[in-house]
């Protein structure tokens, strides 16, 4: 049997101004268990930030004793915050004895720099990371990147995102795909209040791929694969550096002076190292065993001459031509 206790007015509870507020409590609570839940989420400190995380809504709340102790939930139209961070879901758990919520169905992370959307997540307050599985997806506010996979992990603490699972990232006109892809966030120095993203690693089958913008027909890639790769960006999200490892390829097709198509070259070796000016690929390196070949500008647009797994897949892109939040 539930007994609905409703507040009207005063003071904000859990962070939340009442109003018309109708919480569903079970009728079995002890007063002392009412109190604790009054107080729930409200003065959450955590060791290191010293920030509290505070439930700003819900449309109701309730509380019991499971297996692994007492609990406490919320539902509908879920939303907390957390220093700059705010959560968003339709259903969450707190267990108070494991220090962790569990967040359920539209689970949404977002603060100043990036959001980021799970079916499902966790979230630990004391430590200030998540973790979101399903179908995950994220950009950055600056709209520089985007990206999906089927797990991630957020760490507020180490300023960085964990992607797993059939990951795939786009940057402008580029493709990065990988078993993992952790990004790297960083303070833009002009504005302090706002994260870039300054290294992206890519460990297992690291793939990028990047459209030739100078001619429009045939449309063309440039690719580099490699075991592993890390990609340096400054602080206006341009690639200033591409470091492939491990059984690295690259290929690129290449312009006169004029800037007139001159052939495509293909390059393997342990390492390959790119360097970029303004965005743009101004010199390649390669390190170990090096092999390769140059192509005629006949070639151009054949696809027998792609590197073994390229293939493009834009329209996966969830954030593809969206001005707006999902």
């Amino acid at each position: 049997m539930k007994t609905k206790v409703c507040y009207i007015g005063g003071e904000a509870i859990f962070g939340m101004p009442l109003i018309d507020i109708c919480l569903t409590m079970r009728k079995v609570f002890s007063v002392p268990l009412l109190i604790a839940l009054f107080f729930l989420f409200q003065a959450v400190a955590l060791p290191a930030e010293k920030k509290k995380i505070i439930l700003q809504h819900a449309d109701t709340i309730e509380g019991g004793e499971a297996a692994s102790g007492s609990f406490r939930a919320v539902t509908g139209h879920v939303v907390f915050l957390h220093d700059t961070m705010t959560l968003k879901c339709d259903r969450a758990t707190d267990y108070g004895q494991e220090n962790k919520i569990v967040l359920k169905g539209n689970v949404y992370f977002t603060d100043n720099s990036v959001e980021i959307y799970g079916d499902n997540g966790v979230y630990s307050p004391d430590k200030g990371i998540g973790e979101l599985s399903g179908n995950v997806r994220g950009r950055m506010l600056d709209n520089s990147l985007s990206g999906k996979a089927r797990r991630a992990t957020v760490n507020r603490v180490t300023n960085q995102i964990m992607l797993y699972d059939d990951v795939l990232v786009w940057h402008e006109r580029q493709q990065i795909s990988g078993d993992t892809i952790l990004l790297h966030l960083k303070e833009v120095a002009r504005s302090p209040k706002r994260k870039s993203v300054d290294e992206v690693e890519v460990k297992g089958k690291a793939f990028f791929a990047a459209q030739d913008t100078l001619f429009v027909l045939p449309v063309v890639y440039d690719q580099f694969s490699g075991k592993s790769m890390l990609i340096r960006l400054n602080d206006r999200s341009k690639i200033t550096g591409i470091t492939l490892t491990s059984q690295a390829e690259s290929l690129y097709h290449l312009y006169d002076e004029k800037r007139k198509p001159s052939g495509i070259n293909y390059s393997s070796g342990d390492m390959i190292r790119m360097f970029f000016k303004d965005g743009a690929l101004g010199r390649v390196t390669v390190v170990g065993g090096v092999e390769g070949k140059q192509y005629p500008e006949s070639f151009r647009g054949d696809k027998g001459i792609n590197l073994s797994n390229f293939f493009w897949r834009e329209r996966e892109n969830p954030f593809k031509q969206q001005k707006s939040l999902p």
